[in-house]
């Protein structure tokens, strides 16, 4: 067989084999030549798989892909790019690999993979082996800090001596224990952190020395999740909130790449790049001047955090247009954009300034120019105003009133920036209609019973001798007063009132309960001669009365345009003025309704709302007096919706007993000398609001 001219130097694949084993699977990669050194390569959790790059070598299997369909791994692609071939193993579940070489065939071996999202069998998870050990004799751990970062991640970062550390990580229970393998930890840092004040997921940080291990405990609280890398010697442990935002799709963090895992040792950040790009399919333009070396270990990261990470390890920044990543360092990045703006301001400079005419539908053109050239405003107690203009320095603006016109004259760009700004201000203005009701009821009832009770003796006035014999020749007469008891004794001849001769006055007392005059039944006893009389008059009066007034008041006006609608009239009222005079002065009994929508973006209302509803009270000597039903609130309601903003329940109930002490404590007599009045008064006012958003001109009428 004839090699071509230039291949017989490179190093070639001539065979991919799988075979399982405990604990997971090996693949087997038989080369023509022996590797210097293990290939780098990173893992990827969805979809499952494990990339593996070797630099120098070509595909002499003659197909592009191997199928194994065995164990955990489906198949072996292989794809050439240039001066390296990439190895990727597509799994049926994620798993953890290393390489290893054996002559002149690498060996990938795979961990034995865990059911994704299957719930742990125990309190404790199996250990991730994040970083193998290459250290002989233990080295201790130089420092431990924690720190916040953003979105509220709790950060605990260990500083290490070397690259060589061996790290284990591993979920026990709600904690998340790191153990850092032949290791020592000074007597400085046995301790334990309490970093609950720092508002992250996590409270607390315990460091410990376990025989030739450093064990670190970290203890979250509540939803969270974490990812583990390392910087060189830097070991970063973060662990994020997850926060469920019902407005977003995907919950989590800020990073929403998919995730990944790293381990290079000694890798060019040029090449660290690549990788990135390789597996997010952009298109990345690294500048010459980025070079440098890095070693990187990460586990379960998404994508764009692990850039991140690259990135501000070295220093460097990234600006993105499509699907092309420019990355370079800060410095360069900041000057380049500098000398883009400066030549974009000598272009804006030296443009030729066109003039274009806008005519506006809704909004005012005089508003709309005192908006483009600018604000003025106070900046603070010195005095010192800045404006804030979108017109360019030599831009102008005219507006036409009566055509309600705007004339702009400026460069291209600005027109186009002015152009977009009146298609979003120059638009109707949604209107609603609120209409407020306000209901109020009473019920009233009322009962009042009373008497009147008199006594006459007539024979002293026709000749006889008046009152009842009471023995030793004497007699007793009754009377209603000193009065009545005189004139019918002869003591005084002076005609009186009949109204003397009553001893029990207290008819039904209707003031409270009625307007009307309580129905009276009188009753006489007299003799046969028609000289003696009893005088006997029952009242009483049983009202009931129920009553509703409705006043519903309804404006339209513009959102977020406050309204008023008033009717009602104007009292006069006196008032003393400072030299002691009296002036007449005038104040509104009326109802009010005064309004301010705003609609949100969901179609609901929201109201401040101001609604009056008064009256003329009981007449005072400086004018009447004004009863007042007043509610200022805010709400929110739904578009067509009513609610009650608003409500007032009184309720009166009063039992009066007017009464002759001790005869009217009787049984049954005792009602001929007392009255009662009984009355019960209930009254109640409603606020009720119901806004509705205009989109017609039909709906308004």
């Amino acid at each position: 067989m004839t090699m071509p001219a230039m291949g017989w130097a490179q190093n070639m694949i001539r065979g991919i084999t799988a075979a399982q084993q405990a604990g997971g699977e090996v693949v087997r990669v038989e080369l023509s030549e022996a590797l210097t050194a293990l290939p780098a390569g990173f893992s990827v959790q969805s979809p499952p798989r494990v990339a593996i790059d070797l630099p120098g070598v070509v595909n002499a299997l003659g197909r592009p892909s191997v199928d194994v369909n065995q164990g955990n791994v489906r198949a072996v692609n292989v794809a050439n790019s240039g001066d390296r071939t990439r190895l990727v193993l597509s799994l049926r579940q994620a798993a953890t690999y290393r390489t290893e070489i054996q002559g002149k065939t690498l060996l990938i071996l795979l961990d034995q993979a865990a059911a994704v999202g299957a719930a742990p069998t125990s309190a404790s998870t199996p250990p991730v082996h994040f970083a193998a050990s290459q250290n002989a004799d233990p080295l201790p751990i130089r420092d431990i800090d924690f720190r916040r970062g953003p979105d509220g991640a709790g950060r605990v970062i260990v500083g290490l001596v070397n690259t060589q550390v061996g790290v284990d990580l591993r979920q026990q229970g709600q904690n998340l224990v790191v153990e850092f393998l032949r290791s020592s930890l000074p007597e400085n840092l046995r301790r334990r952190l309490d970093v609950s004040d720092f508002g992250s997921p996590v409270q607390a940080v315990s460091m410990a020395q376990t025989g030739d291990r450093v064990r670190m405990v970290i203890e979250p609280r509540g939803a969270w999740e974490h990812s583990a890398y390392q910087t060189d010697n830097q070991f970063v442990l973060e662990v994020r909130p997850v926060r469920m935002d019902p407005n977003k799709v995907t919950q989590g963090p800020t990073y929403q790449g998919e995730k990944l895992s790293l381990n290079f040792q000694n890798i060019e950040v040029r090449a660290l790049l690549q990788v990135i790009a390789d597996f997010t399919n952009f298109n990345v333009v690294t500048s010459d001047t980025v070079t440098g070396t890095s070693t990187l270990r990460l586990k379960d990261v998404p994508w764009d955090h692990a850039l991140d990470i690259i990135l501000q390890s070295k220093g460097l920044g990234m600006r993105k247009s499509g699907n092309v990543l420019w990355i370079a360092p800060k410095d360069e990045l900041a000057a380049k954009e500098q000398i883009d703006l400066e030549a974009k301001k000598k272009i804006a400079d030296l443009e030729p300034v066109r003039t274009q005419s806008f005519q506006l539908n809704y909004t005012k053109a005089e508003e709309v120019a005192r908006g483009l050239i600018g604000t003025t405003t106070n900046s603070g107690s010195g005095g010192n105003n800045t404006t804030t203009r979108i017109l360019s320095p030599r831009g102008t603006v005219l507006f036409e009133t009566r055509t309600n016109q705007l004339f702009v004259s400026d460069v291209p760009s600005k027109l186009e920036e002015v152009a977009m700004m009146i298609a979003k201000i120059d638009v109707p203005v949604r209107q609603v209609l609120i209409e407020a009701r306000i209901v109020e009821a009473d019920d009233k009832f009322g009962r009042a019973l009373g008497v009147k009770l008199g006594t006459a003796d007539m024979r002293g006035l026709r000749g006889g001798t008046p009152g009842y014999n009471v023995g030793g020749g004497n007699n007793v007469t009754i009377g209603g007063n000193y009065n009545g008891v005189g004139y019918q004794t002869l003591q005084q001849t002076t005609d009186t009132a009949f109204t003397n001769t009553q001893f029990v006055s207290l008819p039904a007392s209707t003031s409270n309960i009625s307007t009307a005059s309580a129905a009276t039944f009188a009753l006489s006893l007299f003799s046969a001669s028609a000289n003696r009389f009893l005088n006997l008059e029952l009242s009483a009066l049983e009202a009931e009365g129920k009553g509703k007034i409705v006043s519903s008041p309804r404006v339209i006006t513009a959102d977020q345009v406050k309204a008023l609608i008033e009717q009602g009239e104007e009292l006069p009222y006196n008032v003393a003025t400072s030299s002691g005079a009296t002036s007449i002065q005038f104040k509104k009994a009326s109802l009010k309704l005064e309004v301010t929508p705003q609609i949100t973006p969901e179609g609901n209302v929201i109201l401040d709302v101001d609604v009056n509803k008064d009256s003329r009270g009981e007449l005072t000597n400086a004018g009447p007096a004004i009863n007042t039903k007043h509610v200022k609130t805010q709400v929110l309601v739904e578009n067509g919706g009513t609610v009650v903003i608003g409500g007032i329940f009184t309720q009166n109930d009063r039992d009066e007993t007017n009464k002759v002490p001790f005869l009217g404590d009787l049984p049954v007599v005792g009602n001929l000398f007392k009255n009662t009045v009984r009355y019960s008064n209930r009254t109640e006012l409603l606020v009720f609001i119901t806004p509705k958003v205009v989109t017609d001109r039909s709906a308004a009428r």
